[in-house]
């Protein structure tokens, strides 16, 4: 079960998901109270270590930008959290071997989501980043090609019952493992992680593929 943490903003925070068990940590470049500047994260990001992927969220941002900034920052996957084309998409992973291209719940576009140039998708609520629960029945209409990640609204409480229900290849939150915007809960962030190891579906236990060494796939 790959789990991600998003919305880191300090490096305490970010060596706290990392200790709890994280597989994955986000930094938010697109306007949020959680966004983080690139200098930043690359102070924070060459501290981590190799297992670790560190991505960059970004949303509605032009590809060279995403490009140039993500670079500067030093991490290692791009996620793009809106309205992004397939062409786009596409361009993007053509400098980045690990893209995560997300659709909100109500995106018409998620049964084509094999057409974007990258096996990892991403749903989330129609409003991204609301930490708003939506249907997760939605998740069936994506193609069973691509690695789903599951996120909106997930807690330490609900996580294992999403994952139940929409067997998903990983989980990431945000907004519930915070004390405040930006400020992550040690203790949610620890539940948040183990509940979700605990409620791993069958066919990914034992998954070969986890940890990834990042750096060299």
């Amino acid at each position: 079960m790959f789990v991600k943490i998003c919305g880191i903003t300090n490096e305490d925070d970010a060596l706290l998901a990392v200790a709890m068990g994280a597989d994955a940590v986000g930094f938010i470049f697109a306007p949020s109270p959680r966004q983080v500047a690139a200098q930043k994260v690359y102070d924070i990001t060459r501290r981590l270590p190799p297992e670790i992927l560190t991505v960059g969220v970004f949303r509605d941002e032009l590809p060279s930008r995403v490009i140039e900034i993500a670079h500067k920052a030093g991490v290692k996957a791009v996620q793009l959290h809106g309205r992004e084309t397939a062409a786009q998409t596409t361009e993007v992973a053509g400098h980045f071997r690990w893209v995560i291209k997300v659709f909100g719940a109500d995106d018409e576009n998620l049964p084509t989501a094999d057409r974007y140039g990258t096996d990892i998708i991403m749903i989330d609520a129609p409003n991204p980043g609301s930490g708003k629960v939506f249907d997760w029945s939605v998740a069936g209409d994506a193609p069973d090609s691509l690695k789903l990640i599951l996120s909106g609204g997930l807690s330490p409480d609900n996580v294992a019952a999403a994952i139940k229900e929409v067997q998903p290849w990983g989980v990431d939150a945000a907004t519930h493992t915070e004390k405040s915007p930006g400020r992550k809960d040690a203790l949610a962030v620890k539940r948040f992680i183990e509940n979700a190891r605990a409620a791993v579906p069958e066919q990914y236990r034992g998954d070969d593929n986890l940890p990834y060494d990042w750096d060299v796939e």
